[in-house]
């Protein structure tokens, strides 16, 4: 198995800094330390952030992208300088001229942190489109050992974007920092830096985001395994929206995660008459009973989450990323 802790299962060849840039690299995280929260992890059973005193300030945006069977999550934290956004995924290739549009209608023009949970198309199969289009403060990925590390198109256009426009890819693992601004914080829970998975699921990045006294979970594809070592470090994971794992397959989001999450509201992401059957009934009847409101981006579209740091709002319906009636007609093709 080889070594963790380089960037050699990102062409390590084309990140090659030398001991000058290594030594620029310190200097320059020892800057951004003393400017911003960089530790990576939330103090022991951080419950809220102090938001800064701004009358009239906007609310935090988590849109919940209908991206048909796929991820993708745009968060916009108000500052004093505009909205900091934050991309997580961003769902299969095809749909990469309705996200960059998308995108472009909500004034966005600066991805300040570009997130993908893991290397699988359904959620970073058009990120190379994002990185082409928009200015990019950030880019973070978990590391994979390089026998799994996958040989798609989408990641090799993904890696060949981010050469072409000088990004070097932030590892993605526990206790990686995600600079937000002041009033918000991100803690990354996992993958392990010496994670040893089968598949790519469980090495999904799962990162918590706390704004104000209110927080979100979002859980890429991690399945049951990845989440039981999650609960076993002891993070805290209470949470009032929960994006389920794996677009509500029955192998994530088992009851032990579930319970500890404890959220008001949950979101799954999936697509309309999906041949993998998601969301998986065990996992709506989980929901049921727990008498815990979910949507869906099957059946509500785009779903708009709103926080002033105290409370919550949905807003459903939103247009959709995907053209409707291609997907309906890829879906029967596909059948």
């Amino acid at each position: 198995m080889p070594q963790r802790g380089t960037n050699q299962n990102y062409r390590r060849s084309r990140y090659t800094l030398g001991p000058v840039g290594g030594l620029l690299v310190l200097i320059l995280l020892f800057f951004l330390s003393s400017r911003f929260n960089l530790s990576g992890t939330a103090p022991e059973g951080v419950e809220s952030v102090p938001l800064p005193e701004s009358p009239g300030a906007e609310p935090l945006q988590v849109y919940f992208l209908d991206v048909g069977q796929g991820d993708s999550q745009l968060i916009r934290i108000p500052g004093e300088a505009g909205y900091f956004n934050v991309l997580i995924d961003t769902g299969e290739y095809q749909y990469a001229d309705g996200l960059t549009a998308y995108l472009e209608g909500l004034g966005v023009e600066r991805v300040d942190a570009l997130i993908a949970t893991h290397p699988h198309t359904d959620h970073m199969g058009c990120m190379n489109r994002v990185i082409e289009r928009f200015e990019i403060g950030g880019l973070y990925m978990p590391l994979l050992p390089e026998d799994k590390t996958p040989t798609s198109v989408g990641y090799e256009k993904l890696l060949d974007a981010a050469s072409a426009k000088g990004l070097t890819v932030s590892p993605l693992h526990e206790g990686s920092a995600i600079e937000s601004p002041a009033g918000s914080q991100f803690q990354v829970m996992s993958p392990q830096v010496d994670a040893d998975w089968e598949g790519a699921n469980n090495y999904s990045a799962v990162i918590r985001l706390v704004y104000g006294g209110t927080a979100f979970l979002f859980t890429g594809d991690a399945e049951q395994e990845s989440e039981e070592i999650i609960l076993e470090a002891g993070y805290h994971l209470d949470s009032d929206v929960l994006k389920m794992g794996h677009h509500g397959s029955s192998t994530s989001t088992c009851e032990a995660f579930f319970q500890a999450v404890s959220p008001g509201h949950a979101v799954i992401s999936c697509g309309e008459g999906n041949r993998y059957g998601h969301p998986h009934r065990e996992t709506l009847a989980m929901l049921k009973e727990e008498g815990v409101p979910y949507y869906r981006t099957d059946q509500d579209g785009t779903i708009l989450a709103q926080s002033d740091g105290a409370v919550i709002t949905f807003t459903t319906g939103l247009d959709p990323v995907l053209d409707r009636d291609a997907y309906r007609a890829a879906q029967k093709r596909a059948a």
